[in-house]
């Protein structure tokens, strides 16, 4: 067995139960107000959805553009609050950001579609994680925190010289990596990723995907992994949870769900697939390597 497959080896042939999820989400509903005049009711973006995530575990959330995964994610992270269901972390009741305690705001931690919308483009990135330290400051390092930078930005596989940069001036890929960093210097226990490799380069998603692996295992991390591309989650997700409509109509570990799926909406996903057989560059190479 290689080393990227142990990193993303299922854990195991059922779901997480109850007592022993880091994340558990029960009959989440959530819905959106219609359009005009004389609306009788609003738009069902998520209907009664359930999932859990174990401590260190990933968990993929799929299914295609308006399936309601990208609600999910908002209401684990505390942007959008839901119309009902109950959501709990550790056991801890989760409420909108807001009003979450601010250990469980540091514990929750979300990276976005799109990097470079996600960060200022005014602000260097020395700046943007000052921010964060300054907005929870017992994650903040106690010695030299430029040093404490650079060693972070060095985990991302990012030159110390990117801290004195504007976020503006950043690709696509480096502000991802940002972007990630910014969310670690809380250091999390669970990270949120709605589409976190969708609007990059074929070449820089198999980059990004190698450093959330290596990051996870590193930090020990748990995921919720929201995309719409199964070869991407077949690569970094222990479950799967297929969403239609918004309801899951599919989950299980990640290898039985995508061998032999049992629900036709999953079929048909699988279908629309790129080769499941790729893999995500992890050998050392100059390739792999690069920063973009």
């Amino acid at each position: 067995m290689s080393e990227s497959e142990r990193d993303i080896e299922p854990l195991g042939e059922r779901a997480v139960p109850p007592e022993r999820a880091l994340l558990d989400v029960r009959g989440l509903r959530v819905s959106y107000g219609g359009r005009g005049w004389g609306r009788r009711r609003g738009q069902i973006a998520v209907d009664g959805v359930s999932l859990s995530v174990a401590p260190e575990e990933t968990l993929g959330l799929v299914g295609e553009s308006g399936s309601g995964k990208t609600t999910v994610a908002r209401c684990v992270a505390g942007l959008l609050g839901p119309g009902a269901g109950k959501l709990t972390f550790d056991g801890r009741p989760l409420g909108r950001a807001g009003r979450r305690p601010p250990e469980l705001r540091r514990a929750v931690q979300m990276v976005f579609q799109d990097p470079r919308s996600s960060l200022n483009p005014r602000m260097t990135v020395a700046s943007v994680i000052a921010e964060v330290w300054s907005t929870h400051p017992v994650t903040a390092p106690t010695g030299d925190r430029t040093e404490a930078l650079h060693r972070l930005l060095a985990d991302m596989g990012l030159d110390p010289e990117v801290a004195s940069r504007r976020a503006g001036d950043l690709s696509g890929g480096q502000c991802q990596r940002v972007s990630i960093a910014r969310a670690l210097a809380v250091r999390p226990r669970l990270l949120v990723c709605d589409e976190a490799v969708s609007a990059l380069d074929v070449s820089v998603q198999a980059q990004i995907l190698r450093l959330l692996i290596d990051l996870r295992a590193r930090h020990r991390l748990a995921m919720l992994f929201i995309s719409h591309d199964l070869g991407v989650v077949h690569q970094i997700a222990d479950r799967v949870a297929v969403m239609h409509r918004g309801v899951i109509v599919e989950e299980g570990p990640t290898g039985e769900v995508l061998t032999a799926p049992r629900d036709p909406y999953t079929r048909a996903l699988l279908d629309a697939a790129l080769d499941l057989d790729d893999s995500v560059p992890g050998d050392g190479t100059a390739d792999d390597k690069a920063v973009v």
